[in-house]
């Protein structure tokens, strides 16, 4: 599997709505940073990914424009416009932002999300 096929694996994942779906993508010293928030612990990551789900229902995620801006054999950094969208409280919400993800190839030649961070999109 290639490092795009990563990111898709990844987006599709998240899209489950189940972290142990996210987690099979995730290199295990993957370290977020959120808006609100740094994650070093695939503990602390999926806690942040069960609340968000809780918090925007059915939410959908999509990753667009996608720039693949360092690529050698063992690692991969993109940039793109994360895409939501769902219900909160009730009410339809979709939003966007800037993403930042690495991808690292392991040792049995899978390669794996090992730092996000995700940012609002600037006004």
């Amino acid at each position: 599997m290639g490092y795009q096929k990563a990111l898709e694996q990844y987006i599709a994942a998240t899209n489950t709505h189940d972290f142990s779906q996210v987690e099979k993508v995730l290199h295990p010293h993957a370290v977020y940073w959120f808006s609100d928030k740094t994650c070093t612990s695939l503990e602390e990551i999926g806690r942040y990914f069960e609340n968000a789900w809780n918090v925007i229902k059915e939410e959908v995620y999509s990753a667009v424009d996608v720039q693949w801006i360092a690529v050698d054999q063992h690692c991969a950094t993109c940039l793109y416009t994360y895409q939501y969208e769902g219900y909160y409280n009730g009410q339809f919400v979709n939003g966007s932002g800037r993403a930042t993800n690495v991808f690292t190839k392991t040792a049995d030649g899978e390669w794996k999300l090992i730092h996000e961070h995700l940012s609002n999109q600037p006004k």
